[in-house]
């Protein structure tokens, strides 16, 4: 299943919610990100229907190998891109703001080439 924007930012809250230790369930989602409950749930529907998490039965949500492998895919060009901004004089919230928008439609490629040249 191919992922929208939006399922990248929802797996990318996800992961930054797993990363907390403690177990979460899809309010916790809508508190995180600002979203309204009918928002999130039809999120989370798509998201368990492409495998990326699991709810068990008590509503708590946890990232498949699948959802978590997309998740870092993400989170690490957030995180790359965050820095190559601010290395280029950008103010941190802006960086931050910015890469959020970008790391969701640069290529492979160049999202590659730029890990490079900044690990020279």
């Amino acid at each position: 299943m191919q992922l929208q924007e939006s399922g990248e930012m929802y797996l990318e809250t996800i992961l930054t919610l797993t990363k907390r230790g403690i177990p979460f369930r899809s309010i916790d989602v809508c508190e995180e990100m600002g979203y309204s409950k009918p928002s999130v749930s039809r999120a989370m529907g798509l998201l368990r229907k492409g495998e990326f998490i699991a709810v068990d039965k008590s509503g708590y949500i946890s990232l498949t190998d699948v959802g978590r492998e997309a998740a870092e895919k993400i989170f690490a060009r957030h995180t790359l891109l965050t820095t190559l901004l601010q290395k280029l004089g950008v103010d941190s919230e802006t960086a931050a703001e910015d890469a959020c928008k970008m790391e969701h439609v640069i290529s492979d490629t160049t999202f590659q080439a730029i890990k490079e040249y900044l690990e020279k």
